[in-house]
């Protein structure tokens, strides 16, 4: 993500794999972090459209991999963004924007893939997914109802970032787990979603009038 307007590591273990690249792209290439947002948001779209064709076989490993491939991209524009030092208000939104209809859609599309072979239920289940994370992106980024920080792990060896979570998805859909994933994105995201705005609720000072 772009480091303008959020608190989100920017030292994470997904950024030290990125960085490398990153540093050679801005060297022998003319591409600006836009780009690689418009590449991140392209890749996740067609992950997802990839997801909805079913959760087997040669089209999930595929579409696994696109989905890596977009994450890898999600932290690289905002390092491409630090190194050039081309940050901005407009791209850190255009990065947010694409972060969240990529969200929204990869689990649309594993609801449209898993439906096919466990009944229309599954759509729903997408659905409910998919609105509860854009519900939670939009209370975490716009409303700023609460803080994302990285955490350490392994004494601090490592540092992750919430979202570095979704890596699970593929894993996930390989394993032909992807029924149980989409039950439990369905319950989580919306009442985590939920929970977060009756917290932010609370937390709004209370203005009297006389």
């Amino acid at each position: 993500m772009r480091p303008i307007g959020t608190d989100m590591s920017q030292n994470t273990l997904i950024h030290g794999l990125v960085r490398p690249a990153v540093r050679a792209l801005a060297a022998h290439t003319g591409l600006t972090p836009n780009h690689l947002t418009t590449l991140r948001l392209t890749t996740g779209l067609a992950a997802a459209v990839i997801f909805a064709q079913g959760p087997y076989g040669w089209a999930s490993i595929f579409g696994g991999l696109i989905f890596l491939l977009s994450m890898l991209l999600d932290r690289a524009d905002g390092e491409l963004a630090r190194h050039t030092n081309q940050m901005s208000v407009a791209g850190h939104r255009y990065d947010l924007a694409s972060d969240c209809i990529v969200g929204i859609s990869t689990f649309i599309g594993i609801g449209i893939g898993v439906a096919h072979t466990a009944g229309l239920n599954a759509l729903w289940l997408g659905a409910l997914a998919g609105i509860g994370i854009g519900v939670l992106f939009l209370e975490f980024n716009l409303m700023n109802l609460a803080s994302v920080r990285g955490h350490d792990l392994f004494g601090g060896r490592i540092r992750v970032d919430p979202d570095d979570a979704m890596i699970l998805v593929p894993v996930l859909v390989w394993c032909n787990l992807a029924a149980p994933m989409l039950i439990a994105a369905a319950v989580v995201a919306p009442l985590a979603a939920l929970g977060m705005g009756a917290i932010g609720l609370l937390r709004r000072p209370i203005r009297y009038s006389r």
